[in-house]
């Protein structure tokens, strides 16, 4: 699938809204391959979003799905974070949402699979079960898995996988490691060279990426292309909350990685909420997601997840199928100069 598009360019899947039909077909019109994400979406919804993404086109695109968590959650971790968040809750008038865990409708968007028969699907939060992987396979799709670590990628390549989305630790919002301690947070490019070296399929490296140059160089560093989110939320496609793009359009706030929102990893601007909670958020996933999640959406920037990548101040507001354009014109005027500098 990668061999076949005009830009080497893939757009992140980005739970939450920022993955909309629209910016999804923007992105494969203009020859990328765009991604919906599923994460937080029942099944059905996710089913709406496949079915009108090709009403807008006939060229192949993506859908990302979360593996459900496999750590042990401590449940006085969470509940210890409850009460910690209870003058949160108190200073904007909501409740604290019920840390119940799940699944992510796992099962459902499995079936799911059987029937939509997406050109490609990707897997984050871990590598499903070979036999999993053979049945999404079975179906039509490749199928790739997130990975942070060599070990993570030489088990997605035993368990099936066509091929890896290699994160650095540069990217924004969630880490796909399977685990959620003792994570890798090697940087992109020398992620990519201990990948290489362990495995033999196709590689497509994320984590801060932001122009043609960024493209050019992860594809001279072993990748078949180069997946970017963050560079994708401003795009007029996008359904990224507007308080969101206006922080990144500030462009002046340090990102940092932390579990407070989620109990996950997530790379975010650095707010009040970030700064105050990081420190006693537990590794509880989706407990911790589930417990702020009316915290999150109360309307102050200093209390909502701002994902965003290194690299989040050279977003722009421009049409997607622009930003791919330039960003295949950018990678092979890149790659031409190089090329140039030892002839």
């Amino acid at each position: 699938m990668l061999d076949e598009l005009a830009h080497p360019v893939v757009q992140a899947p980005m739970a939450g809204g920022g993955s909309t039909p629209e910016l999804v077909a923007a992105v494969s019109n203009a020859g990328g391959l765009g991604f919906l994400a599923a994460g937080y979406l029942s099944a059905a919804a996710v089913r709406d979003q496949i079915t009108r993404t090709r009403e807008l086109t006939d060229q192949p695109f993506g859908l990302n799905v979360f593996v459900p968590e496999r750590s042990t959650v401590d449940t006085d971790g969470v509940d210890a974070y409850a009460a910690e968040l209870a003058e949160e809750a108190e200073r904007y008038g909501v409740a604290l949402g019920d840390p119940s865990g799940g699944d992510d409708d796992w099962a459902a968007k499995l079936a799911l699979l059987s029937t939509a028969h997406v050109p490609v699907v990707s897997f984050t939060f871990g590598c499903p079960a070979p036999d999993v992987v053979a049945e999404v396979k079975r179906h039509g799709s490749e199928v790739y898995v997130t990975v942070t670590a060599a070990d993570e990628a030489r088990e997605a390549v035993a368990a099936g996988a066509d091929g890896l989305v290699v994160q650095g630790q540069e990217a924004g919002a969630h880490r796909g490691s399977f685990k959620n301690e003792g994570i890798d947070h090697t940087g992109l490019i020398p992620l990519l060279r201990k990948v290489s070296a362990a495995v033999d399929v196709p590689l497509v490296a994320t984590g801060g990426l932001a122009t043609g140059a960024d493209v050019a160089a992860v594809l001279a560093a072993g990748a078949s292309a180069a997946q970017l989110g963050t560079m994708f939320l401003p795009c007029q496609e996008s359904g990224a909350n507007p308080l969101h793009l206006a922080a990144l359009a500030a462009g002046d706030t340090p990102t940092a990685i932390t579990r407070a929102f989620t109990g996950r990893p997530a790379r975010g601007l650095v707010n009040r909420f970030l700064s105050a909670h990081s420190a006693a958020a537990p590794p509880a996933y989706p407990h911790v997601h589930q417990l702020t999640r009316d915290l999150r959406k109360a309307g102050d920037p200093q209390a909502m997840s701002l994902w965003a990548g290194q690299s989040y101040e050279f977003a722009r507001r421009l049409p997607a199928a622009e930003l791919v354009r330039e960003l295949g014109a950018g990678a092979r005027s890149a790659l031409a100069a190089a090329a140039r500098r030892w002839a």
